[in-house]
């Protein structure tokens, strides 16, 4: 079969190498952070219940920094967290829904393949307002955000609703030790509007690097390896993970990326009131904060509570640290999310 269909899976090595292959860096102000929302669900698992499947709570907590996370019930999906997350934020927000004209859910785990989550989240809250999924899976909040982001720069949306949420429960294997335990289910929401000169993505960087897609990924449902009763029965549904190389590499490119940015916006972490980071493992926050100076205070941390909870661990700080009263217009904001794809995305917020 032709090369041009069946792509080259790359090394590791090759993947250090591609990193200094930075991706381009841009500014978009004008648009304001309105208002913030999240959503986690009520069952919490912690280690100690991991602990009956055979799982070492003390490795969890060494390796992770995780000591619980939440799972969503059953009967429950995506779109659920989405909604609550969502209609908190646009209940805090003093803003009509009518001017509400755009709804994007960053999301890896939809309640269906067709149609988009966005699309059953804009229904269930009575919005005339446009929709879609973007998939970018731990960045995808990222992405979502500065889609959103260009849409009420250029008029094109009053106001824009971005969702990160995901139910990871349902896409990890239990019988997978690098897995199982990392990931949670959570929802966190912003409104985007029109702001002041000053405010909005004060820099921003998008990346891609799809050579590394082999690190991070679910194999099977898709075009290229549909769902059978033999693929469930080989675990292809869920997720598969190189740790170590995601590890490595997720150090390197957070400091690459958050370098970046701060140069652009001619700052320094100095200029920056808290960090909030892609919650995937606390070893990987505390190196990169070790190696950029960032002062463990100024960190947003969620991880022990929730685990990884991929698209929606970023809004989640965000609506924590809003609601704590840690952020003040005129704060910047400092974010990161990197993932599955290879993707990254990493910004300077001023709020």
């Amino acid at each position: 079969m032709s090369s041009e269909i069946i792509t080259n899976r790359s090394s590791e090595a090759g993947v250090k190498r591609r990193l200094s292959h930075r991706s381009r860096l841009h500014s978009l102000t004008g648009i304001q952070f309105t208002a913030t929302g999240s959503y986690v669900p009520e069952v919490v698992v912690t280690n100690e219940d991991l602990s009956k499947q055979g799982y070492d709570p003390d490795w969890i907590i060494q390796r992770t920094g995780i000591r619980e996370r939440r799972k969503l019930p059953a009967h429950l999906a995506t779109s659920d967290m989405a909604y609550i997350a969502a209609n908190r934020c646009l209940q805090s927000s003093g803003v009509d829904p009518e001017a509400v004209d755009l709804v994007l859910v960053a999301t890896m785990t939809p309640d269906a393949p067709v149609p988009s989550t966005a699309c059953l989240l804009q229904d269930r809250l009575g919005l005339t307002a446009s929709a879609m999924d973007i998939n970018a899976a731990c960045a995808g909040f990222m992405y979502a955000l500065s889609t959103a982001a260009q849409f009420v720069k250029t008029g094109c949306a009053r106001h824009a609703l971005v969702v990160g949420a995901d139910t990871n429960t349902r896409i990890v294997n239990p019988k997978d030790p690098k897995t199982f335990p990392l990931f949670g289910d959570g929802a966190g929401a912003v409104l985007l509007g029109p702001g002041n000169s000053k405010q909005g993505l004060v820099a921003y960087t998008l990346g891609a690097e799809g050579e590394g897609s082999d690190m991070l990924g679910v194999l099977g449902g898709g075009s290229r390896q549909p769902l059978t009763a033999e693929s469930i029965d080989q675990g292809c549904q869920y997720i598969v993970m190189d740790g170590r190389s995601v590890f490595k590499w997720a150090v390197r490119l957070l400091a690459d990326a958050v370098n970046d940015v701060l140069h652009h916006a001619d700052l320094t972490l100095d200029d920056i009131k808290l960090v909030v980071l892609h919650q995937a493992n606390l070893r990987i926050m505390d190196a990169a904060a070790e190696d950029l100076g960032i002062e463990r205070e100024r960190l947003v941390v969620n991880l022990d509570r929730y685990g990884n909870t991929s698209a929606g661990s970023i809004p989640l700080g965000i609506d924590e640290a809003h609601a704590a009263g840690r952020l003040q217009r005129g704060d910047r904001i400092l974010t990161c999310g990197f993932g599955a794809g290879l993707a990254w995305g990493a910004a300077i917020i001023e709020w």
